[in-house]
């Protein structure tokens, strides 16, 4: 059964102005099944990395010419012969609407198409379900939104709790992934192993020059393990025998496959932002528990990734609903030279707003101190109130400015 997709409105609104939209993301994680969905009417294409479909590598323009103006060209990376014929086209008439692209990686559309399409296209991001899409509730909204909307008036009594249908062990385990969530529980570790296996056999190979796909492996089961933690090239390639810059360039890869993302280090002069290290964050927990061996979800309860999978998790759904948002404010992490942290600070219209992250089903005000020392750190900016995300029974207020908001409340009264 189908799902709505938190991007929906903005994919509709967008199409209706530009006349090219890039729907970029990871392999499976629905971006054919929404455009076909919502865009029935338009002419429907697949490109294949052996076959020339259509003969549209060979030919561009006759296979373009055939069909409507109205289309849709998926995993356009396999044919970017295409890109150069679009751009002509466009430039002769801007009608919005006319092409609708998708990619499962970066490496080869935003080379050519950033460059070719400037000011022709607008890109928009899907990533794996958000629990607000797992629990089909699209059409509410969450905490989130309501936190960085009413800025200082944020109060707990208007958020609510939403019964999932899965525990939190389960669905970390499961990942998020739209396949995942209606595989049976004894056949996730089949899905997962063979997700990653068409990733390296099929994506990796096509798109970068590795001599050793084996290590390649490696490196995603150690990067796995390093999900929540901040980036040491240095080290992270000393494990697997590699200099650190085939380290940083294969993370680069993950990236553009949308498998991995970063949150700078936060710095109150914008100057030296990027002089610390950045945190990593592997999209999917599911996939991070097939690559550790996490067999069963209720081996995550004793596990020492317990925290991160939590932590990898949060961090993902904020990312993914900021962007399906129409604003892209900033996300940093912000540490002390005395060990002060926060595992999150969005900054929008010159606010900033802490959010620290526990695996803790009752936190008490000493998991607020993060949050205290990065008011007492930066008194001169303007910071809202914080927010810590647990596995809570329901939301309260922990200090006078700070509140525990549970990981799963996704529906607001009143808003």
């Amino acid at each position: 059964m189908y799902k709505k997709r938190l991007i929906t409105k903005r994919l509709k609104k967008l199409v209706k102005v530009f006349p090219i939209v890039v729907l970029t993301g990871a392999r499976q994680v629905g971006k054919s099944t929404i455009l076909q969905k919502i865009f029935p009417d338009y002419d429907y294409v697949v490109f294949d990395p052996v076959i020339d479909v259509e003969n549209a590598r060979q030919d561009p323009e006759l296979f373009l010419s055939n069909h409507n103006q109205k289309i849709i060209l998926d995993e356009i990376q396999y044919a970017p012969e295409i890109v150069p014929v679009l751009k002509r086209l466009v430039d002769k008439n801007k009608k919005a609407g006319q092409y609708i692209i998708t990619g499962s990686h970066q490496w080869g559309i935003l080379k050519s198409i950033t460059e070719s399409l400037a000011g022709r296209a607008v890109f928009l991001e899907l990533q794996a379900f958000c629990l607000s899409e797992i629990l089909e509730q699209t059409n509410k909204r969450t905490w989130l939104n309501f936190y960085l909307e009413n800025d200082k008036n944020f109060s707990v009594a208007k958020l609510k709790k939403m019964p999932t249908k899965n525990t939190l062990y389960e669905q970390l385990w499961r990942g998020f992934l739209p396949d995942s969530q209606k595989i049976p529980l004894e056949n996730i570790p089949d899905f997962l192993g063979a997700y990653i296996q068409t990733y390296i056999e099929r994506d990796v190979r096509l798109m970068a020059d590795i001599s050793d796909i084996q290590q390649f492996g490696y490196f995603i089961r150690l990067s796995t393990a390093l999900s929540s933690q901040e980036i040491n090239y240095s080290k992270t390639g000393k494990e697997i025998g590699v200099l650190p810059q085939t380290a940083k360039r294969w993370l680069d890869m993950m990236t553009y496959t949308f498998q991995w993302f970063t949150l700078p280090a936060f710095f109150g002069n914008a100057l030296k932002r990027l002089s610390k290290k950045p945190k990593g964050y592997f999209f999917d927990t599911g996939i991070i528990c097939y690559a550790q061996v996490i067999t069963s979800p209720k081996a995550i309860a004793s596990h020492p990734l317990r925290g991160a999978l939590f932590e990898s998790a949060v961090v993902s759904e904020i990312y993914k609903q900021i962007k399906a948002s129409s604003f892209s404010p900033k996300m940093y992490h912000w540490r002390s030279s005395g060990g002060a942290e926060v595992d999150l600070i969005i900054e929008k219209d010159g606010a900033y707003f802490p959010i620290e992250i526990k695996m803790n089903s009752r936190p008490s005000k000493k998991d607020a101190r993060g949050i205290k020392a990065f008011r007492e750190t930066y008194p001169h900016l303007n910071i809202n109130s914080g927010i810590i995300v647990a596995p809570a029974e329901s939301p309260y207020q922990i200090t006078e400015n700070d509140y525990v908001i549970p990981w799963d409340t996704v529906l607001v009264r009143g808003f």
